[in-house]
């Protein structure tokens, strides 16, 4: 379906940003990964996904945190795989703590990587797309840019600004041949959550399964969390022709979260 197109996905070395570039490969599309991590692995993963789906998959170090690293990760990857069809702006990081408590420099960090770094890589990706009349853009957002929860303050804020963002390239775009749209994830079981739970789990000494039980039901009504998997079937959805009246919008996939 994605043949000869070619994406961005940032944050994508692991998580939930690897498994949208897994699924737009297995469509067929080539992909520019980004993200931190030991580099052998990344070799790996990289170097596996274009054995695998016999496609182009590119690797860059940008720190999204840069502008200018940012405007570097576009350029390369219109330079080393012909084009930027698809921009999947999904890298994130968290802090947790009271507003009176939360320092400054972490608030920045947030802001910087979770909104702005989307703003930039927008910017840099538009003319392309508008020059060739298509384009998906995707962010990958929270039930957190829907609905807030205490402690998080630059995270839900940048969230909430993801949300904005989306809706205002998508009224921008909507006679270009783009659309742009928000995921919003609610619990989403990636290496790093699985971590957490079983951390909690020998602390408090129940069973993994438990504490599964006990993080999801904080929030979800469904007691089922989200898989990368999933996520990327959706990226892939909102990148076919069958979404291509759908802009603007942001798009719960939280297990009922955002419905209470």
């Amino acid at each position: 379906m994605l043949k000869n197109k070619a994406a961005i996905v940032t944050g994508s070395t692991s998580g939930i940003g690897l498994g949208i570039a897994t699924a737009l490969a297995a469509q067929h599309c080539n992909v520019m990964l980004n993200g931190f991590g030991d580099p052998t692995a990344i070799e790996n993963t990289r170097k596996g996904l274009s054995e695998k789906y016999g496609v182009k998959i590119g690797y860059s170090a940008a720190d999204v945190s840069k502008p200018a690293e940012i405007r570097a990760l576009v350029a390369s990857a219109e330079r080393e795989l012909g084009s930027v069809d698809i921009l999947v702006n999904n890298a994130g990081i968290q802090h947790v703590a009271p507003v009176e408590d939360f320092p400054d420099d972490r608030w920045d960090a947030v802001i910087a990587i979770n909104l702005a770094a989307a703003f930039h890589a927008i910017k840099a990706a538009l003319p392309g797309m508008k020059r060739r009349n298509w384009g998906r853009i995707i962010n990958v957002a929270s039930a957190h840019g829907l609905v807030a929860s205490g402690q998080k303050a630059a995270y839900v804020t940048s969230k909430h600004g993801i949300v904005g963002l989306t809706k205002v390239v998508g009224i921008e775009t909507a006679n270009d041949g783009i659309t742009c749209n928000a995921i919003c994830p609610g619990w989403v079981l990636t290496a790093l959550v699985q971590k957490q739970i079983e951390a909690k789990a020998k602390e408090t000494g129940i069973s993994v399964e438990q504490a599964k039980r006990n993080l999801l039901s904080e929030k979800q009504p469904m007691l089922q969390f989200t898989t990368p998997e999933q996520i990327g079937g959706l990226a892939v959805f909102l990148c076919s022709e069958h979404a291509a009246t759908m802009t603007g919008a942001a798009l719960p996939i939280d297990g009922g979260w955002t419905a209470q």
